[in-house]
């Protein structure tokens, strides 16, 4: 009889961790973006407050991730891999999965107010943005990915505040464009993948088709290289970092970018942008190489 309690728990556990989505917690990196621009990464004081936003941003994303859940269980069991969600296939239920959504929001908030009251708001505009989006929000054509974006936006603006320090316009529009690359990517997969039952798993996906998005992802590729460029030999990044060489990170990012594209066009992917980040060598590797040389442009010069 234990036996059984004791395995039912530890079910009932273990799918709990996996509607948080730990493996989506890299998202939540992009608070490191300003103590790593703003060249305060071996500030003890600085690393130890961002380290802090990032674990309430991860609880916080993890909230958000559960409500999705649960207003998409139904949408998700017509897809051929959502399906197999914890609470879509019932092996979570929605009362206590609800009740530590609730419990993680209310912990994340209210752990935000120990670092500062304008990474509370940015925060608290996460969540509620979030939550708008998983309620109506995520039907509308264009606003559903735009606000996908600007929840990365939202994540770079908090780790700035957390450590009082401004960051760079360019960082932000850089944020924003590769972020909406990135989700107009999934939204093709998502069409493509889905075929004729796209309308059931997502309403907003019957106001797209390949070539729309095909047009948009082109435009935004474009925009990010440009905005890419832009920043790298803008006076004042230049000034900050006492440097001209951060534009040798340019052909990592058109590579990082072609990438993306040849893995979404020729090997029809792009449906989970993590996993893509992580299992493919090629741009594990370009992305390596573009940290390596960030670092040394930024650090040791």
């Amino acid at each position: 009889m234990w036996y059984s309690v004791y395995t039912r728990e530890i079910a009932g556990l273990t799918a709990l961790l996996e509607s948080m989505r730990p493996r989506q917690w890299t998202k939540n990196l992009f608070v490191f973006a300003a103590i790593v621009f703003a060249r305060r990464l071996w500030d003890r004081g600085a690393l130890d407050v961002t380290l802090a936003a990032f674990v309430i941003f991860c609880l916080l994303s993890s909230s958000v991730y559960i409500v999705n859940d649960i207003m998409d269980a139904a949408q998700d069991r017509q897809h051929p891999t959502k399906r197999n969600r914890p609470i879509a296939s019932g092996r979570l239920k929605v009362a206590p999965a609800a009740a530590v959504a609730v419990a993680l929001a209310a912990a994340s908030i209210t752990l935000s107010l120990a670092i500062n009251i304008y990474f509370t708001l940015f925060a608290g505009a996460y969540l509620v943005l979030n939550l708008l989006y998983s309620f109506a929000l995520k039907h509308v054509v264009i606003l559903d990915v735009l606000l996908v974006a600007i929840f990365f936006v939202l994540r770079a603006a908090a780790g700035a505040a957390a450590i009082n320090v401004e960051i760079s316009h360019w960082l932000l529009i850089c944020t924003l464009l590769l972020a909406l690359f990135i989700a107009l990517s999934k939204r093709r997969y998502e069409l493509v993948l889905l075929k004729e039952n796209a309308s059931v798993h997502r309403t907003s996906l019957t106001e797209y088709s390949a070539y729309l998005l095909d047009q948009m992802i082109a435009v935004v590729t474009a925009s990010t290289l440009m905005a890419y460029v832009l920043y790298t030999v803008d006076a004042r990044t230049v000034a900050v970092f006492g440097s001209k060489w951060l534009m040798a990170t340019i052909p990592c990012v058109i590579f990082g970018i072609f990438r993306y594209l040849y893995l979404v066009h020729q090997r029809a992917e792009g449906g989970d942008p993590d996993r893509i980040i992580l299992s493919d060598r090629p741009f594990f590797i370009n992305l390596l190489v573009w940290m390596g040389v960030v670092a040394v442009v930024i650090y040791l010069r």
